[in-house]
């Protein structure tokens, strides 16, 4: 089967309203292009404000399913395409993620992966706004295959990419702020390129474009087929990047090299201890 991705490369705004309209206006030129697949990027429907210190920005949380989900719902079913909505999603009175809603072609929500590694440093201040996920790595059932899902700074732990591969994906989407400021700058395609080797599945990494405050966010929008090499690449500004992801191709490769026979699990305990 022949999936075509869509990666957004949006920018943002600091008006919620304008970013909801965006978003769909991209999506509806995503889906006249042949998408079936289509990423909107890392918590779309705001400047990123991980950069600032407020708490004026837990408002800007929702819950999954809310009006942003129900919007995307109704364009998904109208367009018969899937669409993965990340966005801010708040849980009771005072719990936060960093989400991903995974919307199946038919309109429905097929569920919810949270980023599993939050990163604090001097820049950005992530733990302030988003709890680790207590969701595992599910991998959501699509009409066009089987998606797994990493949000940003996910990408640089190895395991999350494998758990998805156990657990069934055939399509990887990575999406992702991050500035030039960042060290991540120079490994943005080394990294989404040898989750797709090791695993042997499609990789589709979106970044955010534009500048919001002091950082400027650097696009570059990447597509990789199972052997690390890339069927497409985006770049600094807004774009629509698609890449048509072979899914036969996973099993002539998997069929070649044989990883997943040959992992050793019985050895790697020290991936699931707590050192040093």
């Amino acid at each position: 089967m022949k999936v075509n991705v869509a990666l957004l490369q949006m920018d943002c705004s600091n008006v919620r309203e304008q970013n909801l309209a965006r978003a769909e206006e991209m999506v509806r030129e995503a889906a006249g292009k042949g998408a079936h697949v289509i990423l909107l990027p890392e918590v779309f429907h705001e400047l990123f404000f991980i950069m600032e210190l407020n708490m004026s920005v837990f408002d800007k949380a929702e819950p999954i399913p809310g009006p942003i989900t129900e919007q995307m719902q109704k364009l998904a079913v109208e367009l018969g395409v899937v669409i993965v909505a990340p966005i801010y999603e708040s849980v009771g009175k005072s719990v936060y993620y960093n989400s991903a809603a995974v919307i199946d072609a038919d309109g429905s929500l097929s569920g919810v992966y949270r980023k599993n590694h939050i990163p604090l440093s001097t820049k950005f201040y992530e733990k302030l706004y988003f709890k680790p996920g207590n969701l595992g790595y599910p991998v959501f059932e699509t009409k066009f295959g089987r998606i797994g899902i990493l949000i940003c700074h996910d990408r640089h732990y190895p395991e999350g990419a494998r758990a998805l591969g156990l657990n069934g994906a055939e399509i990887l989407l990575v999406p992702s702020a991050t500035p030039t400021a960042s060290l991540s700058v120079r490994v943005w395609e080394k990294e989404l390129a040898a989750h797709a080797i090791f695993n042997e599945y499609y990789v589709a990494g979106l970044n955010r474009v534009g500048t919001e405050g002091d950082y400027t966010y650097y696009g570059r929008s990447v597509v990789f087929d199972p052997t690390g090499e890339i069927i497409g690449q985006a770049g600094k500004g807004e774009e629509v990047l698609i890449g048509e992801c072979d899914l036969d191709v996973i099993v002539d490769r998997r069929r070649a090299w044989q990883f997943y026979r040959d992992r050793r699990p019985d050895t790697y305990g020290v991936l699931t201890e707590l050192v040093p």
